[in-house]
């Protein structure tokens, strides 16, 4: 999965998730379906996933594998994976919801490897104090994991026959994209995505730039956007109210099939979380579905963060696909 311009190459390290509830883990019969990302750069705003390639960069990036990498690669090894549905599940009752907010789960996966932290502290002492004050420092560490994961899970969904449910959200500098289980892996494509959001000090609105990314795969199913209230201080962030963000999340419900029981909200008396944006909803209510996201500048970097919005021609096209394959009458 990649973060804006998803900028990946043969020598960077990943992440590999697993649903392991599928398949077996990879021992003995079919593999288990997997998810990658890579690591995160750290928080400078001019990073490699805004569009940015200087020195710095290249610093950070080379920092990533041969000391990062390693390191974090050797303690998840170590105590045997980290479990990231129960992660998830937690930071969300903490503040986060895994995609604007991620200074919980970030904390909690940085957790889970203490134990061996301290086993390898011996043979690596610098190795491992940088890699955890890298962790500790940086409150987005885990977006990209909470990516990989929902793809993991989006993914089972795919060619589900019949189904109107969409399995993945993305979108580029051209435009927003969405696919939907009953209809394989085809992209229904529209414009550039609706926003409103906040700017960072010195930028101005025509500096805002679509350079794409995959991240709204968390909202997918059922994350970011989709349990923003479970994240108000984001609204010093991105912009936007509790009552404004509470009144989003709510909406959401009405564009969706079910709740989520992993992803439960506590200011809604730990309703599960909307899950499963159906297009048929969309179409029905006017609701187009919400999602927490970092703004790019025209000139590299991150200028602010916001909230966007799919367009509607999206789940126009996809409709209209739908009803050429089982017939008007399956909408």
């Amino acid at each position: 999965m990649g973060s804006l311009a998803g900028i990946y190459t043969a020598s960077m390290p990943v992440f590999v998730v697993e649903d392991r509830a599928v398949g077996g883990g990879g021992a003995g019969g079919v593999s288990a379906p997997r998810g990658y990302c890579n690591f995160y750069e750290g928080k400078e705003p001019r990073r490699l996933n805004y569009g940015c390639y200087d020195e710095g960069v290249h610093q950070r990036l080379l920092h990533v594998n041969q000391v990062l990498a390693p390191v974090v690669g050797e303690a998840i090894r170590r105590v045997g994976g980290v479990p990231l549905r129960s992660l998830i599940a937690r930071a969300l009752r903490m503040g986060d919801e895994v995609h604007s907010r991620n200074a919980a789960a970030s904390l909690l996966f940085e957790r889970e490897l203490y134990p061996a932290f301290l086993e390898m502290v011996e043979g690596d002492r610098a190795g491992v104090t940088e890699t955890a004050g890298h962790l500790a420092e940086n409150d987005y560490f885990f977006l990209r994991l909470s990516m990989a994961a929902a793809k993991v899970t989006a993914d089972s969904i795919v060619g589900l026959e019949g189904s109107t449910v969409v399995s993945a959200m993305a979108f580029s500098c051209r435009g927003f994209a969405i696919r939907v289980a009953g209809l394989g892996t085809e992209w229904f494509t529209g414009p550039p995505p609706l926003h409103e959001g906040r700017l960072f000090a010195g930028h101005t609105e025509d500096e805002i730039t679509w350079m794409g990314g995959e991240s709204p795969i968390t909202e997918t199913i059922g994350l970011g956007g989709f349990a923003q209230a479970c994240a108000l201080s984001l609204q010093e962030y991105q912009g936007g109210s509790p009552e404004v963000m509470i009144a989003r999340n709510l909406e959401m419900y009405d564009v969706t099939v079910g709740e989520n029981p992993n992803y439960r909200i506590p200011l809604f008396g730990f309703r599960g979380t909307p899950t499963g944006i159906d297009i048929r909803k969309v179409l029905d209510t006017g609701i187009l579905p919400v999602m927490d996201v970092g703004l790019a500048g025209r000139d590299g970097g991150q200028i602010g963060a916001g909230v966007i919005r799919a367009p509607r021609e999206c789940f126009e096209a996809a409709a209209t696909a739908f009803a050429a394959r089982y017939g008007g009458d399956a909408l």
